[in-house]
This record gives structure tokens, sequence and C-alpha cells, in this order.
């Protein structure tokens, strides 16, 4: 992983801090006698200071030295710090929360999780898969005391009790103010799962938290880069919530963006294949939501994705808190998510919207999961391409027998053409005339088309998120779920890349040769027809660029789809139709008395008044 950069702010605060410790020391220039008793103090005032860096700058949680006990200058100072709280004698530890798939550190400072790794899966460049390490996270309540302070939990000492029940670790974590009085958080972590029961509740502390002010539930965090392509993660990198209706909503996935909702069930730090999410049993009045994007176009070696920030008052009942809720730090991976169907937390992938999102979710992904169960990832894809082509062969069928119509009529057209040259509209309807007796729709060809676009676009969505795909290789591509490497360039060309992907260029040139065989053959009937020709060479070009940094597995479907719709066509060609047999057919039709339906009636109608407005105009 590559090491994290500085933004501006945290230079600007590291500049900052430097001189105002230099102004301290010039301005107190303790004596040699007076070093050793200001030494605790000094330490204190340097933690503070990191704090607030902490808090101001947005720079990583820093940990920080526990306070000498001994020294009452500085337990005057913390205690002064920390207001209504007392001092406890936890230190600055940490302790560690584990099962088979997941490792949580827990900082007795703030009581928070300082440290969560997923103990199955490695990134790109085979580091473990942490969704907070170093600093990249924060969790605390912000709240009043009934003495006028304002105190983040995050500057709380907590103490640690770890204890097993019932075959579940517990951990309690609490920050006293006396043994009876004490800000507590509760995690219990089951075995084999990556949901983490998180409870925060107060005891004795209705005389101290100041229930007229808001107490805040803060949480921030930097999204992790995990991915070779930092951009192609980025892009299905998302905050996502759920609402108290179950409504799912989102922030923007290419720029900065923020809102301010009502009533939230949960809070989802989505990382690509990876998600942080936040559920509470007692949804969120309100909360303010912020997605900073930190990727620029450019920048291939930046280390995090997005920066994201929640926060969301918490209800004082009775003079206490008490939450309950629920940590997830795992695999966007339906097969995890859909073991918490009561808090839908597989509502978070992003299969797509409306229908598309219900073909994903109830057919492909089933379906897909159920041949890779048995054949290898990149078989599995092949498997459920030509089947998948199959199950549309009738409207391939379809679209190809209005080609072969059209095609059959074309000198009759290109006749009406030059017979109608100087008159537009009169050709129109000797067109539509000819179209009605042979019993030729030129819209029978789009319909098919359009029946294929949720297919098309509910699979563009599947590949680049599906979690079955990750790290799975086949032939030449390393990684399914990201782009094949053929040839590393030595220079990066703009919208390409740095590379040459070998999928992407099979399904180009299939694609060309697919509109050849289907655009090739009437390029010339129809007006404005020369822009086709432009059209035809551009889209697989458009292709070629596009797809260069998705996921193989995506252009590895688009190559064996449009490969086996032209040996179906191909097919339907030599074996089913027959131009000949087509062409007496037409002219069987046209010798049949044809009835108009009633938009046929209602456009001849308007086509002939329109020509009678034209002659009495010329009158």
């Amino acid at each position: 992983m590559e090491e994290k950069k500085l933004d501006i702010n945290s230079i600007i605060g590291f500049v900052l801090i430097f001189g105002i410790l230099i102004f301290m020391f010039y301005q107190n220039q303790p004596t040699p006698e007076e070093l050793e008793a200001q030494k605790a103090q000094q330490e204190q005032v340097e933690a503070q200071e990191k704090a607030v860096e902490q808090q101001n700058q947005q720079s990583p949680i820093v940990e920080q030295k526990p306070i000498n006990l001994q020294d009452s200058t500085a337990v005057a100072d913390y205690k002064s710090a920390i207001g209504a709280f007392g001092y406890t004698a936890a230190s600055d530890g940490q302790t560690v929360l584990e099962n088979e798939v997941l490792y949580l550190k827990v900082s007795n400072k703030g009581g928070q999780i300082v440290e969560a790794k997923m103990k199955d899966f490695v990134t790109y460049d085979s580091v473990p898969v942490y969704l907070v390490h170093e600093g990249n996270a924060s969790f605390g309540l912000n709240f009043s005391t009934t003495d006028n302070r304002v105190l983040n939990s995050q500057d709380l000492f907590f103490e640690p009790s770890l204890t097993n029940e019932n075959g579940n670790q517990v951990l309690s974590m609490k920050a006293k103010v006396s043994p009876n009085q004490f800000l507590e958080y509760r995690y219990e972590m089951k075995p084999q799962e990556y949901l983490v029961d998180f409870n925060v509740r107060s005891q004795g502390l209705n005389g101290v938290i100041n229930s007229n002010a808001p107490t805040n539930l803060e949480w921030k965090l930097r999204g992790i880069r995990h991915n070779k392509s930092i951009q192609y993660e980025n892009r299905y990198t998302r905050l996502t919530y759920k609402h108290e209706e179950d409504k799912i909503s989102k922030l923007s996935e290419t720029s900065d963006d923020e809102e301010n909702e009502e009533g939230v069930k949960w809070l989802s730090y989505r990382q690509h294949f990876f998600s942080s999410i936040l559920a509470t049993e007692t949804p969120f009045k309100t909360a303010e939501l912020v997605s900073k994007n930190l990727v620029e176009e450019e920048d291939k070696a930046a280390g995090f994705t997005k920066e994201y920030s929640s926060v969301a008052p918490l209800e004082i009942n009775g003079g206490e808190l008490s939450y309950n809720m629920h940590w997830y730090y795992g695999p966007t991976d339906i097969k995890v998510l859909s073991e918490y169907k009561e808090m839908g937390l597989a509502d978070s992938i992003p299969y797509g919207w409306g229908i598309f999102g219900w073909i994903n979710r109830y057919i492909f992904t089933p379906f897909y999961t159920f041949l890779s169960s048995f054949l290898p990832f990149g078989i599995a894809i092949v498997v459920m391409t030509i089947l998948v082509r199959l199950a549309m062969s009738p409207v391939t069928y379809k679209s190809y027998l209005s080609q072969a119509k059209m095609k059959v009529l074309k000198p009759e057209i290109t006749e009406l053409g030059e017979k109608y040259k100087d008159n537009a509209m009169k050709k129109q309807q000797e067109t539509m005339k000819l179209y009605n007796k042979a019993g030729v729709s030129p819209m029978s060809g789009c319909i098919p088309a359009v029946l294929q676009l949720p297919i098309f676009y509910a699979l563009f969505m599947f590949f680049p998120t599906s979690f079955a795909l990750r790290q799975k290789s086949f032939l030449w591509a390393e990684d399914l779920s990201s782009y094949d490497t053929i040839f590393n360039l030595p220079f990066s060309i703009p919208f390409y890349g740095d590379h040459v992907s070998l999928f992407p260029i099979l399904a180009s040139v299939a694609i060309f040769f697919y509109m050849m065989m289907t655009t090739g053959q009437n390029m010339q009937t129809q007006p404005g027809m020369p822009n086709m020709k432009f059209i035809m060479y551009l889209s697989p070009l458009l292709m070629l660029f596009f797809f260069n940094n998705y996921a193989s597995g995506l252009s590895l479907y688009y190559f064996v789809s449009n490969l086996i719709t032209i040996f179906i066509m191909l097919a339907i060609k030599k074996f089913i139709l027959d131009e000949d047999k087509i062409h007496a057919q037409i002219q069987e039709n046209k010798k049949k008395p044809k009835k108009e339906n009633k938009f046929q009636k209602k456009m001849r109608q308007m086509m002939e008044q329109a020509e009678e407005q034209k002659k009495a105009g010329k009158r």
C-alpha cells in the first residue's frame, strides 16, 4: 500500500503547532531546576494540542501517552480538560476482539475502534484489507455538561473489561465519573460474524450531561485504497443510507456532496468491495452526511478514495443515553449481508435502480453463484453469457427478420425516393403505404433492441460489483473484477490509461463485425445514413477506451456475447431465413387487402391534410 500523503490542511496544522511550541519555549524559558517539575505538564499540553489538531485539521487520530497520576499538576490539567469526568486509572492501551473472520482493536482513549482488519482478504498488492487503520477513522460523542463544558468522548479514557458470555466476546468500555457514574460502550462479537453489537449507554449522568443541549454522534472515515485502479474503485465507493420507510439514498460517487436527512436506520461507508456500516435500532431523527472525493483523475498513487462524515443527534431520555447499534466491518457480499435481513444491509449493494437492480439481485446473482459453485469463475461467465444469449435469441431472430424484410424492400424504397425526390411529404406517404401493404413495420427492428436494454444495463452493473469475481483469475486476467494487462505503457494516454488490456480489444473487434452485419447492409437506405458509417467505426473505438480500465469480467462478457450473437445471426441467415421466401411473402401480402389500424389511419389522414395544406399554400 502506498504511503499516505499529507494534505494542505495537515501541513498548515503542523506548521502552526510547531510555531506555537517555539513561542511557548521562548516565553516560558524554564530554568534547569524547574525543567523536571514541568516535564509531565508539558507532555500533557502537547497531548492536548495533538487532540486539537485531530479535530480541526481532520488529520489521523494520534495516540497520546497516559496521564502521570503521580503528578498533581498534570492530574489537575486533565480533570479540567474533561470537565465533570474525574480521572481514571485506565491507561492508553488497546483491547483486541477477534474471531475467525474479523480482527478489531479498541483503544482505551475514546473507547473507539482504531483497527478493523479482514482476516480472509488481501488487497491487490497482497496487504491485509483494513477498513480502519493508522488513524483513518474516528468515532465519538460530543456533548455538553451541566456546568457548561463541551466534551468529546474521543478525549476521555475508558476502562476496559473483557468477558466471555455464551461463547461471545464482550468488551465493556467505561469512562467514569465515579464507580456508579459512567458512559459505557459495549461491544459484543460473535463467532464467524462481521457484525458486532454495539451499545451506547450512560448511568448516573443525568446530573452531568446537559439534556437541553444536543449530544451528537460523530463518525468519520477515509476509505483506504484496496484495488489496482483507484479511479475504478472510487467509482463504486459511495456513502449509502437507509431511511425509516426502507428507502435507499446515496451521496454522489463522482463529486463532493452533502445532505441533511431524517429518520436514518443505517449508514454505509462503502469502499467498493468492502463496507463499514453503522446500524441503529433507534433511527437517528436527523443526520448531517458529507462525502468528499479525494482522488484526482491523474493521481494513480493515491492511498485514499473518499472521506465520509456523519453527525447525528442522540436522544436523551430521563437524563440518560441508551442506544442499541451494530457495527459491520466486512465484504460487500450478498452471501454475507443477506444474513442480516432484519436490518436490510444487503440493500447497500449497488445492483442498479428499478428493474435493473431487480434482475441483478434475483436472477443474475443467484444464477452466477450457482454456476461458479462447480465451474471456474471465468468459465462460469462464458456459460452464463451463452445461456443469456440463447434465451434472447428469439429477440435476435425478430431483429434480423425485420432487417431482412427491409433489405428486400430496398429497391422499391429507392425507386420511391427517386420518383418523389422533390416532394418529401409524398415520398413519406408512399413509403408508409408500401410498408403497410407489405406487412412490414420500420419500428419492428427497434423493439427487440429496446427489450435487450434491461439485460444490457443489468449486466453492466453486475460484473463491476460482483464480490464473487474479486481476485479470481481466468486465462491472462489475474483478477476478473479489475482490468487485465498484457502490456504496460511507459506513458499514460488520456481516457485510456498506462496499460493495454486484451479483453476490451477482443470485445471491440467483435462489436465492429456485429455492427458490420447489422448496420452495413442498410447503411444507404435511410436519410442521414452516411453518419451511420462513422458510428460503426466510433462505437468499437469508444468501447476500447472506455473498458480498458473496467473489470475484465465485463469485457469478457461483451466479447463472448457479441461473438455468440454473430454466430446466431449467421445461423438464422443461412439455415432459417430465406430472402426469396421473404420476398414472395411480401408480394403476397401486397395483393391482400390490408386493414388499417387506428394509428395507421390517423397517420395517413394527418399526412394527407399536410399535403393538402401544402398545395393550398402554393396557390
